[in-house]
């Protein structure tokens, strides 16, 4: 219905909705409850690119945290190279020694904190952190990581933080094919991770993205990216948001709390297939459409696929201003 005085319509689903369907109830309590749904590495990740890790439990609320102590074995048989400030032996900076490495060796981050920026274009890359809780890459001058056409491989255990002042992101991944998994997106001035491209067809997994100006994980200009499990709290927007036509991200069991907006927001003729994801004690609503897109379940069954209670404003609303309360 349209409200007296034009605004935007809106189609509510009410709390006492969500109530009913135990499905739902379950899947909110797990997260209110501070129990991060977890899955396996999704099947598209080929199980040669699964380095062995040893798992302990992070704070509270996260997913759990993937530690890496020495370098694994090269799942494709080329060389290990090291990366290590404190040790002369070793590549000072990550992007030195991926310049060296060739496309079937392996980078191996040991633990410390890291200023530099990455590139990687038009090649596999296999990047792996002994942990996100122990190496950080950080940038003050455009973002820490960029990927364009990546056709192959796998990042792992590392946080990727900006630190400068212009609109950048702290994770660029452009028509790339790669899976990025255990790793951590902060302080974004843009969105923590964008996601782009009609060749875009990355996998995202069991990621924090955190305390970005933006939203979480932004996937726009027809990306098609799998994102699972990751967790995206305390971002000023959005934790996931996607746009525009021919945009379908595969959204499966991702935990979207306390965000200063609502927990997933698609607009503008984005697709989406949503399942078992958690969009809960945020500010606004826990997931937020305009008319013109396509979720998977339909609208009308969103609440019993994913858990959207326990959000101020409700759970669900259908707007043709979803970017009104930000002056957009």
């Amino acid at each position: 219905m349209r409200r007296d005085g034009g605004d935007p319509i809106e189609h509510i689903l009410t709390s006492s909705e969500i109530r009913r369907n135990n499905a739902a109830r379950r899947s909110c309590q797990e997260a209110t409850g501070l129990v991060v749904p977890r899955r396996a590495v999704p099947i598209e990740t080929p199980q040669e690119l699964v380095a062995p890790v040893h798992r302990h439990s992070g704070m509270p609320g996260r997913n759990m945290e993937a530690v890496v102590e020495e370098p694994p074995p090269n799942p494709l048989g080329g060389d290990t190279l090291i990366v290590d400030a404190r040790d002369p032996s070793a590549y000072v900076r990550p992007s030195a020694a991926l310049k060296d490495a060739g496309e079937r060796d392996q980078v191996f981050i040991r633990a410390g904190i890291y200023e530099d920026k990455i590139l990687v274009a038009d090649r596999p890359i296999l990047l792996v952190g002994a942990g996100r809780d122990r190496v950080q890459i950080f940038s003050r001058r455009g973002g820490p990581l960029y990927l364009q056409r990546v056709s192959a491989g796998r990042i792992s255990g590392i946080t990727f933080r900006y630190v400068g002042s212009d609109q950048n992101s702290a994770m660029n991944i452009f028509d790339s094919t790669c899976t990025v998994t255990h790793c951590r997106a902060t302080e974004g001035v843009l969105s923590g991770v964008v996601i782009y491209g009609p060749e875009c067809r990355p996998s995202f997994v069991e990621n924090e993205v955190c305390a970005n100006r933006e939203s979480g994980i932004f996937s726009f200009a027809g990306a098609r990216p799998y994102l699972a499990q990751n967790v995206c709290h305390a971002n000023h927007h959005f934790g996931i948001a996607a746009r525009d036509p021919d945009t379908c991200p595969d959204l499966v069991r991702n935990t979207c709390r306390d965000n200063m907006l609502s927990g997933m927001l698609l607009f503008h003729h984005a697709e989406a297939i949503l399942v078992d994801n958690v969009c809960c004690q945020n500010q606004h609503w826990g997931l937020v459409l305009t008319p013109d897109c396509r979720p998977t379940p339909s609208v009308e069954q969103l609440a019993a696929s994913d858990g959207l209670a326990a959000n101020p404003r409700g759970p669900l609303v259908v707007t043709e201003a979803p970017l009104a309360e930000i002056g957009r």
